[in-house]
């Protein structure tokens, strides 16, 4: 199957999404308790449940932790070359730096077990897992640092650190959920995506943004061009295998997520710009990401 019929799914919800809040009259009050519910509870349960049942082998895993951890210090680093680059002020640079290098986890998720299956989505969960904290303290000590505001509060409530770190030391310790609970958590998990997508729709919008046309252009081309264009070679540079190569590929295509917008906002930052990075970021993805997936080995393209 051709990479672009892959994605082709995913992008028809967020396409859904769009349609309900923006032509079919669901208004924003619609979608509010709906991502809450995801962000607290369904997301949280596919997290666990896909690094709980993850098959780690250490020296696989070290090399897939340190090719992440290049992969989102060479982002992060482009992102903050546009301060001084463009002179950008350091708030407003610290708002829209964070587009560099977040990432969607439901796109990310979802691909990932329509090219792999249940293996690609158990690495990609790996891969989030470890990267969810360090985007998540790069975007909040920009912020808080220019702003106040407390890193370590943030990341100790966020719900898919704490879903990925019980995951993962249950991994570790080799334990089983029993099999109804195990059922229940998968029904969750299932509903996640989905849901998460479709809301990914409804959040997208076009209005703001003005002035900032060299601020975006960098940040799009670093999320949407550079990082997956060094994914490939770091993955090779750390020997990974070629199923974890691709799950890293894919990683470094995925657009920005919502989160960013909503982070911004809270922290009294400019979210109309955010909010159009986001959304036009995700957009252009729905051509970029089959266009890098064809770098992808054909044995794995048609699992």
């Amino acid at each position: 199957m051709s990479t672009f019929l892959l994605v082709l799914p995913d992008f028809m919800l967020i396409l859904l999404g769009w349609l309900l809040r923006h032509r079919l009259g669901y208004e924003r009050s619609f979608f509010m308790p709906l991502e809450r519910l995801i962000y607290y509870v369904l997301f949280p349960a596919l997290l666990f449940q896909a690094t709980l049942r993850a098959p780690i082998v250490l020296d696989d895993a070290i090399n897939l932790i340190g090719a992440t951890l290049a992969l989102l210090a060479i982002g992060i680093l482009l992102a903050q070359l546009a301060r001084p680059l463009l002179r950008l002020p350091a708030f407003e640079h610290a708002c829209v730096a964070q587009c560099g290098y977040r990432f969607n986890t439901y796109l990310g998720l979802a691909i990932a077990f329509s090219l792999a299956g249940t293996r690609g989505q158990s690495i990609m969960a790996i891969i989030i897992g470890l990267a969810v904290p360090i985007v998540n303290a790069a975007a909040v000590f920009g912020l808080a640092r220019t702003n106040g505001g407390s890193v370590g509060r943030e990341l100790l409530r966020n719900p898919l650190l704490l879903a990925t770190v019980l995951g993962l030391a249950g991994n570790m310790l080799g334990l089983h959920l029993p099999g109804p609970v195990e059922i229940f958590a998968n029904k969750l998990g299932a509903a996640a995506i989905a849901l998460g997508i479709v809301c990914v729709g409804a959040n997208l919008s076009w209005e703001g943004g003005k002035g900032q046309v060299g601020t975006m252009t960098w940040m799009l081309a670093v999320k949407l061009i550079a990082m997956p264009a060094l994914a490939w070679p770091i993955g090779l540079a750390f020997g990974l295998p070629a199923v974890e190569q691709a799950m890293l590929l894919l990683f470094a295509t995925l657009p920005t997520a919502s989160s960013a917008y909503i982070l911004a906002i809270r922290m009294g930052g400019d979210g109309r710009t955010v909010a159009l990075l986001i959304s036009t970021g995700t957009l252009l993805s729905a051509l970029t990401i089959p266009l890098w997936l064809l770098m992808l080995p054909a044995a794995i393209q048609v699992q």
